[in-house]
């Protein structure tokens, strides 16, 4: 592939209200950080158009609200989706555990395919000294499952371009391999070795 061909990727980014979704995102979309946000409700969608692999990649990025009364309605979003960020707060160990329901959402929700479904897990507000996760806790999680794991800082820039970047790379493997069965299950309609006859 070259930079002329263009992939469309749709990335999710999930995870409990307040562990800083909304600021991840602005922080990879727009370099920019803020101190308030207000609380995602549903969705909210941001672009970024990378090169990746000499690929040109237009990432649209669904940041998804993290209030338990959004659940359902937020689920509906992961459908088609290429891959997820799964993000908690390491200064708030409810929303690590909660980690476990995200990922089990996501997976019953997306389409199984023969390459695992691309994840990261992304450990966010490493800028804070009242830590409660620690982080041998978080990648012992995330090695168990085979999911990279990356402590970062929306606030300070610290790991967010790499963890998007890591993700965005693994969901082009999987749209690529994805893309590859599909054209060679390709039905042939007429069988080897056999000349098309003339119709009419």
């Amino acid at each position: 592939m070259n930079p002329q061909k263009k992939v469309d990727l749709k990335l999710i980014i999930i995870g409990a209200l307040g562990v800083g979704k909304t600021s991840l995102l602005h922080r990879f979309v727009h370099k920019t950080f803020y101190e308030d946000y207000q609380t995602t409700l549903g969705a909210s969608i941001l672009s970024k158009i990378i090169i990746l692999d000499d690929t040109t990649l237009k990432l649209q990025i669904w940041d998804t609200g993290g209030q338990e009364r959004f659940r359902s309605m937020v689920s509906t979003f992961y459908k088609g989706s290429d891959g997820c960020i799964l993000a908690f707060d390491v200064t708030d160990l409810e929303t690590f555990e909660a980690l476990e329901t995200w990922r089990g959402d996501v997976l019953a929700k997306t389409i199984p395919m023969e390459q695992s479904y691309p994840m990261v897990v992304l450990g966010n507000k490493i800028d804070l000294a009242d830590r409660q996760v620690p982080q041998e806790v978080a990648q012992d999680w995330c090695k168990e499952k085979d999911i990279p794991y990356f402590e970062v800082s929306a606030k300070n820039d610290i790991n967010v371009v790499q963890a998007f970047e890591i993700l965005a790379s693994r969901a082009l493997s999987r749209y690529r391999s994805v893309l590859e069965n599909y054209l060679a299950d390709s039905i042939k309609l007429s069988p080897e070795g056999q000349s098309k006859s003339s119709c009419c």
